[in-house]
């Protein structure tokens, strides 16, 4: 991925003549094909779209370049020390060198997401809110991405010319922003004292959260007993046949009293655990913390409690909560009606 010298500027040459010039229509076609991809990984794993879209752009040629053709390789990701899959030869900064191969265009999707999730100097950029774009392409080149100088302005001038920014907020469940669509509120302080800037999500309509395929009768998530009942189910004959108190069952899924189901969704038949099986969830649009807690196996007043929330806070679309231990910040949160609520958590803790 680092290119140095006049081989870099050669090909940013092309690459920029290839993405603004007469290939326009290349770049489109280009989006149009891998944007769903870059809107499941960012709900994946929190790197924006339009990032990704960008960076896709560039190091491929849109598409075109030969190391793509040969290798579905879309972000020029050397093969390094632990990559054990296929790889192809290809000139870069030394001749010959080692690219990852893929079989297909999304397992270079996403391990571009994984490389940058899982890699420690690329750890401060998720700090960012996934709309901020400029703080995203200036920390790619800070954390040494790439070794051209001019790399945040290619990344920048991608997504501004072809409205990238509006997978972004596709993948955050939003309509295509405004500049009145996000509105920043007043600095919060993290659990060391120092302030850090909150970015408020204004309502928004409810979003439907993808179906899994959960298998029929009793099984386990997070080593708790659960089952996946459907509408108008009796919990009743859900007590019965499982041999649980009726009043257990509301109780070990935090739900009021009720004589049927009102839809589709997991039903606990023993109480949840204090901490999940994974580390984090990123929240998905749609999402609620009692979903997230009923997805996870973990107790709703546990998962407040880990992620610093407090009642009826709900969490941006985007963000990861904390599964395991106590998270070292508030999270974004989803702005009420007239700000009321934010406004109210940050009385008396901005300097």
């Amino acid at each position: 991925m680092r290119r140095t010298g006049n081989y870099f500027i050669l090909v940013f040459v092309l690459a920029s003549s290839a993405c603004f010039g007469q290939k326009a229509d290349v770049v489109l076609n280009y989006i149009e094909t891998y944007k769903e991809l870059a809107i499941t990984e960012m709900q994946r794993t929190g790197v924006p779209a339009a990032i990704t879209l960008a960076q896709g752009i560039h190091e491929s040629g849109a598409g075109s370049s030969k190391l793509v053709l040969a290798s579905n390789n879309h972000f020029g990701i050397k093969c390094k020390s632990n990559w054990e899959g296929e790889s192809v030869k290809h000139d870069d900064d030394e001749k010959k060198e080692c690219f990852r191969k893929y079989p297909l265009a999304e397992h270079s999707y996403r391990d571009h997401s994984d490389f940058l999730k899982n890699g420690k100097r690329y750890a401060f950029l998720f700090e960012l809110q996934p709309t901020d774009y400029v703080g995203w392409a200036n920390g790619l080149k800070q954390a040494g991405y790439a070794t051209n100088p001019k790399y945040p302005q290619v990344l920048i001038k991608l997504i501004e010319s072809y409205n990238l920014q509006d997978y972004t907020m596709i993948a955050l469940g939003k309509p295509v922003p405004k500049n009145e669509d996000i509105v920043h509120v007043s600095a919060y302080k993290d659990v060391e004292g120092s302030a850090s800037k909150e970015i408020g999500y204004p309502i928004e309509k409810e979003v439907a959260v993808a179906k899994e395929n959960y298998p029929e009768g009793e099984f386990k998530i997070n080593d708790t007993k659960v089952i996946y009942a459907k509408k108008g189910t009796s919990f009743l004959a859900i007590a019965k046949q499982y041999d649980v108190d009726l009043s257990k069952i509301f109780d070990f899924n935090e739900m009021e009293r009720t004589e049927t189901l009102p839809e589709d969704q997991l039903i606990y038949i023993q109480r949840k655990r204090k901490t999940g099986k994974d580390e984090f969830h990123t929240v998905l649009p749609g999402e609620t913390l009692h979903s997230i807690a009923q997805k996870q196996a973990i107790r709703l007043e546990t998962l407040r409690e880990l992620n610093w929330l407090k009642l009826d806070e709900k969490p941006a679309p985007g963000v990861q909560l904390s599964l395991r231990k106590k998270s070292s910040s508030i999270p974004k949160l989803v702005v009420k009606e007239n700000y009321s609520l934010i406004q109210d958590r940050n009385k008396g803790t901005s300097n």
